[in-house]
């Protein structure tokens, strides 16, 4: 009887949720995805009237074998005098022996909607690659010429697709969107081989409605609401509650829930008109933070400035 390392037990753990038989396209989890909706939602892009880069590193139940460490780059910007918005979203991510890169174009068209709001159709479009390393399982009393664990799983491409819509104004958003409408159903049998099939499935799909307000409580302070209903047929609904203090429109400090998950702090400071930074601390309230110290977020967030060397009005979302 073949012999594994119980770290290793853990990483197959993952394997078996992640890859053996599932989606090629399951959705990494971010606790500060109000700075982060070009993953979600395509119509997102080119709503900060500017140029903006998002750079997002998550390290999840740290001290866990085998922990999802997500990356993400996001680039977009407006067009055409703000009535388009088109965008660029990459995606690493590593859970136990496996790693997926993403990597979607977005485009959006935006109208004007009342006096001061914009409403935005998106569609977005790209590829994502999978492969599973199952060369870096330490086994013991295993031939060198084990099939199952002397190589690597094919490297799986799969395209797909989604779309979204998305209001705004200075200090209000909501948006909801489907962000990815293929089903990529991958199946991994002895020998390493893996079998593919990619269709539409309306039940598969998972919506992501968005939305947030500031609100003014004095000259020196506001009041930043905002949350996410995520919803998956027969999966139960994930919501995401949070609220921010915003001190002279440079502090930032909150409290954010996901059910069933986790309860969150953040700290952030807008360090000048173009340059935020923020932080998240997540502490889980499930049975995995036996195990864990937790998860860390960390947002950098640079907006251009087309015209000037300045941006008139702070950006809340």
């Amino acid at each position: 009887m073949k012999t594994i390392h119980i770290k290793t037990l853990t990483l197959i753990s993952f394997v078996m949720l992640f890859a053996t038989k599932g989606k090629a396209q399951y959705d990494a989890m971010f606790t500060q995805y109000m700075f982060n909706e070009m993953f979600i939602n395509p119509a997102y892009a080119g709503s900060k009237d500017a140029m903006n880069v998002t750079l997002l590193h998550r390290q999840q139940w740290v001290s866990f074998a085998g922990r999802p460490i997500t990356t993400s780059f996001s680039l977009h910007g407006p067009l055409m005098d703000n009535n388009m918005g088109v965008g660029l979203s990459i995606l690493n991510e590593k859970v136990g022996i496996q790693t997926r890169n993403l990597i979607y174009g977005s485009y959006a068209y935006r109208l004007k909607a009342g006096d001061n709001g914009k409403l935005a159709l998106g569609l977005m479009g790209g590829v994502e690659n999978q492969i599973n390393r199952f060369g870096q399982i330490k086994v013991n009393d295993v031939g060198p010429d084990d099939p199952q664990f002397a190589q690597n799983s094919p490297n799986i491409i799969a395209p797909n697709f989604g779309f979204g819509t998305y209001y705004s104004t200075k200090t209000f958003y909501v948006g909801l969107s489907v962000p990815r409408l293929v089903d990529n159903n991958l199946k991994l049998s002895s020998g390493n081989a893996v079998s593919k099939t990619s269709r539409i499935e309306f039940s598969k799909f998972t919506y992501y409605i968005t939305g947030g307000n500031v609100f003014t409580l004095n000259e020196d302070l506001k009041l930043k609401a905002n949350g996410m209903i995520k919803l998956v047929q027969n999966a139960p609904v994930q919501l995401d509650l949070g609220a921010s203090a915003i001190y002279q429109d440079m502090f930032f400090g909150g409290l954010s829930f996901r059910t069933g998950s986790a309860v969150s702090v953040l700290l952030g400071i807008q360090a000048n008109k173009q340059l935020f930074i923020s932080y998240a601390y997540d502490f889980g309230i499930n049975k995995i933070q036996r195990y864990s110290l937790g998860s860390h977020e960390l947002v950098i967030n640079y907006l251009f400035a087309y015209k000037s060397n300045k941006i008139t009005s702070a950006r809340y979302f």
